[in-house]
C-alpha cells in the first residue's frame, strides 16, 4: 500500500486542477478586460483584438498541458489502485438468511443513524421505511420470517422525541468530555442515575470523580499549584465519603499521591496521574453505560455486523472459490464462518462448512467452543464434555468415541466412561 499512498500524495501535490483553474481564470479575466477595452473606444476594436487572439491561444494551450498533467496523474493513481486494489468477485449465493428478515436490518440502520446522531436521516429513512414496507421473502434453513412478531419497525418508538433526546444528551457530554475535558455533565448524569449505575455494579460514577480529582490536582485549571491543592482536597471531601466502602483502596492511593505533588513522576503513584488514556478509557466507560441503560450495546450491531463481515470476506471468498472448483453448494443451515486446513478437511468429511475464522478481541461477545474431533461447533442440544483427563469434545463426538464403554481419549492415554464426562457450560 506503500506505492498506493506515494501515488495518492503525489496527485494531491501535482497533478491536481488548482493550476488549471487559475489559468482559466486569468483567460476569463483576459476577455473581461480586452472586452471593458474596446466599450470604452470602440475605435481600438481591430488592435484589441489582434491583441487578444495570440493572448487568448497561449492561455487555452497552458489549460490544455495543465489537463494533461492531471489526466496523466489520474491514469498513474489507477493503474496503482488496480494493481493494490484487485477487483474481487463477491460470493454469490441463492441462501440469502438476510433476505428473510428486512424489517430488522432497516431496524439496525434506523438505530444506526439515531446512535451517530444523525436524527435527520434517521427520520426520513423511517418515513420511508413505513410508507414502502419490504416484503420479507423466505430463505430455506431459515427460520419462517412471518413466524416471529417483532416483523414491523417500531416507528413511534425508534422516531420518538425522548430518544433523540437521549443521545443527543449523550452526544454533548461525549463532547464535553472529550473535546474540553469539562467532567461535569457526565458526572451529573451519572449522579441522577447513580442508583442503577451501583445496581449494575458500575465504577462509572467513581472513574469520573477520580478523574476530576486529577485534573484538579495537576493544575489544568491554570491555578496555582497551592490552590490546585486545595480545590483538589476539597473536592475529595465532598465526593469519595460515598466511596469509601467500595473504592478505600483506591482512594488511599489518590491521598497518598499529595505528598509527591511535587515529584508526582517519579512517585509510585504516577501511573494514575499521567495516564495518557484515561479520558478516553472514561468515555468509553460512559458511552457503554448510557447505552446499557437504554438497553442497547455501547457499540452499532450494524457497524460491527458489517465490520466482521469484512475480516471475514477474504476467507469466504477463498471457500467459494473452493466450493466452486469441487462443485458443491453452500447453504445458510448450521454454518460457521474456518481456517483453512478447516476448509480443506470438510472437503473430505461434510457437507456443512465449519469455517471458524479469528476476530479481534473486542468482537468477542460470548464464549464459543468448537470440538476439535468433529470441527463444528458446540449446541445445547450438542453440548462440550470434559473428560475425567481435562480434555473437552463435544457430547456426539464423545458418544461415537465411547460406543458406550470405556474409551481412550483421542488426545492422551488417559481411559474413562462416558458417565464419568462432565457438561460444561459456556
Amino acid at each position: 500500500m506503500e506505492s498506493l499512498r506515494t501515488e495518492h500524495d503525489r496527485l494531491s501535490r501535482k497533478n491536481n486542477l488548482s493550476k488549471s483553474l487559475d489559468d482559466v481564470q486569468k483567460t476569463i479575466d483576459l476577455f473581461v478586460s480586452t472586452k471593458e477595452a474596446i466599450a470604452a473606444d470602440p475605435k481600438t476594436t481591430p488592435i484589441n483584438l489582434a491583441k487578444l487572439q495570440n493572448a487568448a491561444k497561449q492561455s487555452f494551450d497552458r489549460i490544455n498541458g495543465d489537463l494533461k498533467e492531471v489526466h496523466s496523474g489520474l491514469g498513474k493513481y489507477q493503474k496503482v489502485l488496480d494493481k493494490n486494489l484487485k477487483s474481487t468477485p463477491f460470493p454469490t449465493s441463492n441462501y440469502d438468511a438476510l433476505s428473510s428478515h428486512p424489517n430488522l436490518i432497516n431496524r439496525a440502520i434506523a438505530m444506526h443513524f439515531l446512535r451517530e446522531g444523525q436524527f435527520d436521516v434517521a427520520s426520513t429513512f423511517l418515513t420511508e421505511a413505513a410508507s414502502n414496507p419490504p416484503r420479507a421473502v423466505p430463505t430455506p434453513g431459515t427460520p419462517n420470517p412471518y413466524a416471529t412478531a417483532d416483523q414491523g419497525i417500531d416507528v413511534s418508538a425508534l422516531s420518538s422525541e425522548s430518544l433523540q433526546r437521549q443521545f443527543a444528551d449523550m452526544y454533548y457530554i461525549l463532547h464535553e468530555l472529550r473535546n474540553h475535558h469539562n467532567l461535569l455533565p457526565a458526572i451529573d448524569w451519572a449522579s441522577a442515575n447513580s442508583d442503577v449505575l451501583e445496581s449494575r455494579g458500575s465504577n462509572l460514577e467513581f472513574e469520573l470523580g477520580r478523574l476530576q480529582f486529577i485534573w484538579l490536582f495537576l493544575g489544568e485549571t491554570k491555578m496555582s499549584d497551592s490552590d490546585s491543592l486545595q480545590r483538589a482536597l476539597n473536592y475529595a471531601r465532598d465526593t469519595f465519603g460515598a466511596f469509601q466502602t467500595r473504592y478505600l483502596d483506591e482512594i488511599k492511593q489518590l491521598g497518598g499521591a499529595l505528598a509527591y505533588q511535587s515529584n508526582l513522576g517519579q512517585s509510585p503513584y504516577r501511573h494514575i496521574f499521567h495516564n495518557g488514556s484515561a479520558w478516553e478509557e472514561v468515555a468509553n466507560s460512559f458511552t457503554r453505560e448510557f447505552c446499557s441503560l437504554l438497553g442497547l450495546s455501547a457499540d452499532s450491531p450494524l457497524y460491527v455486523a458489517t465490520t466482521a463481515g469484512a475480516i471475514a470476506l477474504p476467507t469466504l471468498l477463498k471457500l467459494a472459490s473452493i466450493m466452486k472448483e469441487k462443485k458443491t453448494e453452500w447453504t445458510t443451515q448450521d454454518e460457521l464462518p474456518v481456517s483453512e486446513r478447516g476448509i480443506r478437511r470438510s472437503l473430505g468429511w461434510s457437507n456443512v462448512w465449519q469455517v471458524e475464522i479469528p476476530l479481534p478481541p473486542s468482537y468477542h461477545f460470548h464464549s464459543i467452543f468448537v470440538c476439535p474431533v468433529s470441527k463444528e461447533q458446540t449446541t445445547e442440544q450438542n453440548p462440550p464434555m470434559m473428560m475425567p483427563c481435562g480434555h473437552v469434545v463435544a457430547q456426539e463426538s464423545l458418544m461415537r468415541l465411547s460406543k458406550g464403554t470405556r474409551f481412550k481419549c483421542p488426545y492422551c492415554p488417559g481411559e474413562s466412561h462416558p458417565r464419568e464426562a462432565k457438561k460444561v457450560f459456556l
